[in-house]
């Protein structure tokens, strides 16, 4: 079923011929090549030596002419290029993805490849792959005689028009934050500002970034494919007319660990820069290019599933490391019907080894499979949480792991890890190898953008790399700006990669204590909300026990019922920093979730044609900012009327 419009069946042209075209001057070749629906052109060019590309939609400029190129150990391939010859192909996958926001995907897209020698008749192929909403490029590096490459500098760019505003974090310095564990990808949001802002650090802004053009559409720019074998990269600071460029992580990230270039084997392969485009936000909400151009690294050695979870560390913190509050808590994740509970830092201190094997054969026992908190180790942070020293080499993580399987634990939340250097992405990659051997699943902390990880790594679920819930706790300031954060997160973080950012607070205070901690602005209904608009296939809630006495039985009903992943997921409306209305699809029934940022009351109406005519349960905002719940009926126009409180929110499920 089609629920929205600009889903409707759109005819396509498929280029199956290796059809391009070339133009010769005295100092300028270029090829080109479309999406398989010809609304999105890529036109790569070589002027002079120098390579770069300009990208449009429907004939209007997306990125004026950006750079491209590598300077390398081995020599430039920036400049002094020649162009030796170009092929277009056809490229269809279809896969599934069993841990997102979307289970099946038919990916399908036109790619050039551009092949140039420089001045050392060394090869660079540079790869264009174009669907009907996104464009990825990547670099191949081939020499005759030469079996090891530095990659000093990355000329990447992205030339925006000058009209263009940009939603971005920008990069922290390494040793600011709690205990030195900076950069995380926590800083706060600019929001539509002109392109040529700079980041308040002075070090540029992380992926991934959000541009508007105007009144001509929107550009999502990110990166996937990053393995050991890459660093993670960032945008730099704006030229004053618009151009960013691919950087390098800075030398004293990690403590200094490692080197901020990149280090590789030759024949050599870049990870993929994606730029996802158009007139309306849907291709933002609805891109799957992270794991459209990336493949499995391995196979799957177990089962990992999804699912919902308790945590007491959100609310009751660090004095709720302890036997009784955890077994409060898997409680809590029975009656729910929860899959996992979330046991967070210190446990081994306070519960113990010996303690946790029994705990966790009492959870399995009612159906609730455990999670356990680690710090990442090594002499990068200075973290006091534990436990410690147990996944920074290979022997210590895989007895750790072998442990865990012992027992029954069936994942680890990693934190701690403070940078995107080579040797830190390695890390990365090692772990979570190791945990398949064990059937241990991943959610990281603390940490760096997933780029692709749910594809290429099976057992990774989900990392924060953003402002997360745990602010609300500490920050009365963080809580004032919950909802306006509601409507940022899903239209720029959460398009590219799972986040978990632990959603879902019921207490009026975020604290154990009624009477103390900072004061929740949002609504009920807003909340409820966030358990749809947040998108992670572990999502850790903020629940607590006492939520089951004071709430609703249609509130606690919602909850028990709410999925973690999804089959589809579509776009309605919004605006990144005002509102944001999105619909998922489990099965054959649609959650439609809504909240905005504003401190008024706010009425939207929006078109379901999907539902048309049909008979949904509508979760709302109450005058007493409660949650009520009415039935209710789309309108034979498809369209329905919610009305939203200040901070507030709203939750539609059809019943099909």
């Amino acid at each position: 079923m089609n629920l929205f419009s600009h889903q409707g069946p759109v005819a396509r042209t498929v280029l199956r011929t290796a059809a391009f075209l070339l133009l010769l001057t005295a100092s300028v070749y270029a090829q080109q090549v479309q999406s398989p629906d010809g609304a999105i052109e890529v036109r790569f060019h070589l002027d002079a030596g120098n390579p770069g590309y300009e990208v449009s939609l429907n004939g209007k400029t997306v990125l004026e002419s950006s750079p491209l190129g590598l300077e390398t150990s081995i020599g430039s391939f920036a400049e002094g290029l020649k162009l030796e010859d170009s092929s277009i192909r056809t490229i269809e996958d279809d896969y599934v993805l069993p841990h997102s926001k979307v289970r099946e995907v038919h990916y399908e897209s036109n790619e050039l490849t551009v092949r140039l020698t420089n001045a050392n008749n060394d090869t660079l192929e540079t790869v264009f792959r174009v669907s009907n909403r996104d464009v990825a490029f990547s670099y191949r590096i081939a020499a005759r005689d030469k079996f090891r490459i530095v990659i000093e500098k990355e000329l990447s760019g992205f030339d925006f028009p000058k009209s263009a505003t940009v939603f971005a974090t920008p990069q922290a310095r390494w040793g600011g934050g709690f205990a030195k564990t900076k950069p995380s990808y926590e800083e706060g949001y600019i929001v539509d500002e002109p392109v040529g802002t700079k980041s308040w650090t002075g070090l540029g802004f992380t992926f991934p970034a959000l541009f508007k053009l105007g009144n001509d559409g929107w550009v999502l720019i990110s990166e996937t494919g990053t393995s050991g074998k890459y660093a993670g990269c960032k945008l730099s600071d704006p030229t004053a007319d618009g151009l960013y460029s691919i950087s390098f992580p800075e030398k004293e990230e990690n403590a200094g660990l490692g080197a901020a270039t990149v280090s590789g084997s030759l024949p050599f392969q870049t990870p993929w820069r994606t730029i996802t485009i158009g007139e309306t936000l849907a291709p933002i909400i609805e891109s799957t290019v992270a794991t459209d151009v990336v493949e499995p690294l391995y196979e799957a050695a177990y089962e990992y599933k999804p699912g919902r979870s308790t945590w007491s560390w959100i609310l009751w913190q660090d004095a709720s490391m302890n036997e009784k509050d955890q077994r409060a808590y898997i409680d809590l994740a029975a009656e729910m019907g929860y899959e996992y509970i979330l046991i967070d830092a210190l446990w081994d201190r306070n519960i113990g080894r010996e303690k946790m094997a029994e705990m966790v054969k009492y959870a399995n026992s009612k159906n609730v499979d455990v999670l356990l908190w680690y710090n990442s180790n090594g002499y990068w942070n200075d973290a006091p949480q534990s436990p410690r020293n147990c996944l920074d080499s290979a022997p210590a993580r895989q007895k750790e792991m072998a442990w865990m399987q012992s027992i029954g634990v069936k994942g680890m939340k990693v934190d701690f890890f403070g940078g995107d250097k080579q040797t830190t992405i390695q890390l990365y990659e090692d772990i979570l190898t190791d945990a398949n051997i064990y059937g241990l699943c991943l959610n990281f902390h603390g940490a760096t953008l997933p780029r692709g990880w749910e594809r290429m790594y099976p057992n990774h679920m989900t990392s924060e790399a953003v402002t997360a819930s745990e602010n609300l706790v500490f920050s009365q300031g963080f809580a004032d700006g919950e909802a306006r954060n509601s409507t940022i997160f899903p239209f720029v973080r959460n398009p590219v990669a799972a986040m978990d950012y632990g959603p879902m607070f019921l207490n009026k205070r975020f604290n154990r204590n009624p009477d103390r901690g900072n004061i929740r602005r949002t609504t009920d209904a807003f909340q409820l909300a966030t358990t749809v608009t947040f998108q992670s296939p572990i999502q850790h809630f903020a629940l607590t026990p006492n939520n089951l006495e004071e709430q609703p039985d249609y509130v606690i009903d919602f909850l028990k019922k709410v999925p973690a992943v999804w089959d589809e997921t579509r776009y309605v409306d919004g605006y990144p920093g005002e509102f944001i209305v999105l619909a998922r699809r489990t099965g054959k029934q649609w959650y439609v979730a809504a909240t905005h940022a504003g401190k008024e009351e706010r009425e939207l109406t929006i078109s379901l044609p999907g539902l048309k005519g049909q008979s949904v349960d509508l979760l709302y905002d109450k005058e007493d900012r409660t949650a009520g719940y009415k039935k209710m009926r789309v309108g034979r126009d498809g369209k329905i009327t919610l009305t939203l409180a200040g901070g507030g929110g709203a939750v539609l499920v059809s019943n099909p």
